[in-house]
């Protein structure tokens, strides 16, 4: 088969893939390995649900497998994209499809911290904050950053940005209307931070205490790029020194908050299960993006009567997705 499809997917956008290619619909197979491991023998392009680990055990089993996407929202089961990377496995990024979600959902995730009911001080002056007036970062640059970059401006908030794969001579400030600052400055200027980074191994614990050492004191930070981003131990410091003032994660790793770990019990963690991306809306053009990027790349294939051919596919860089 062409595609094999593990989640539930909008009906029209089933069809006009199923009349391009040879796809299976089988959410079933999720949740059966043995007919997964025979399914997948021949499958080309792979949707998968976020509750489905995509490892090197699986990967194993589809020696055809040129594209794996997600479409669906919820708590995630871990992609392993080394094992991706040595298989020729391309992760298909819908990020952009995500942008308007990502960007109501962090606004929420800021006001909800900087309106809090405790908001008030010993002596009663309101501590609460508001956007229009604030220095806001964006730690990511991610098509939900420019999303958001433009939200927060109408607020009246001043967007300054970092990412570590972009200089700051790249035309996409300019374009997004993000100021772009050094690291160091980033932290020290921000009252709130929102992290949009794709997650790459490479930036596991990037958010350490060289990172947090900079932060403005009572700083709030939003994330919606996996915890693992974070160094736990630098980070319950800096909440303890008053370096941060609170942390939401939208995508955090299991047992995060456990008894035993440093975040454990700390006031102003929050935790939610990837509710960024659980609208009808976001998951709609998520399967749209999906069913017409498994098209491009599967058609030449088609093209030549052979869609298990280990033909080799279009690369996808993060920007690009």
């Amino acid at each position: 088969m062409d595609v094999l499809i593990l989640d539930t997917f909008d009906g029209p956008v089933l069809r006009w893939l199923s009349e391009r290619h040879r796809v299976h619909h089988a959410p079933e197979l999720a949740h059966d390995p043995e007919g997964l491991r025979q399914a997948l023998a021949t499958t080309a392009a792979l949707v998968a649900p976020p509750s489905l680990r995509i490892d090197g055990l699986l990967l194993s089993w589809a020696p055809h497998l040129r594209a794996v996407a997600r479409i669906g929202a919820g708590q995630a089961a871990p992609i392993d994209f080394d094992a991706c990377e040595r298989a020729g496995v391309e992760l298909l990024r819908n990020g952009a499809a995500h942008a308007t979600a990502h960007a109501e959902f962090a606004i929420g995730a800021l006001l909800a911290q900087w309106r809090r009911s405790d908001a008030a001080q010993a002596d009663g002056a309101a501590a609460a904050r508001e956007i229009g007036g604030a220095t806001v970062g964006l730690f990511g640059m991610q098509p939900g950053s420019r999303a958001l970059a433009a939200l927060l401006q109408a607020f009246g908030a001043r967007v300054v940005g970092y990412d570590p794969s972009l200089h700051a001579s790249d035309a996409l400030w300019p374009r997004w209307q993000v100021e772009p600052l050094p690291l160091r400055d980033f932290m020290a200027a921000c009252d709130a931070v929102c992290v949009l980074l794709p997650m790459f191994s490479r930036y596991r614990g990037l958010l350490g205490e060289r990172v947090l050492a900079s932060c403005k004191p009572e700083q709030v930070l939003v994330s919606l790029t996996h915890s693992s981003v974070f160094d736990e131990q630098a980070l319950a410091e800096a909440m303890g020194d008053g370096r941060v003032a609170g942390v939401w994660f939208d995508d955090a790793e299991a047992g995060l908050c456990d008894d035993g770990r440093p975040l454990h019990g700390l006031p102003g963690v929050h935790v939610t299960p990837r509710l960024a991306d659980a609208t009808r809306e976001s998951r709609e053009r998520s399967a749209w993006a999906v069913a017409r990027r498994i098209d491009t790349l599967l058609t030449p294939w088609r093209a030549h009567g052979d869609s298990t051919a280990a033909a080799p596919l279009m690369a996808l860089s993060p920007r690009a997705a």
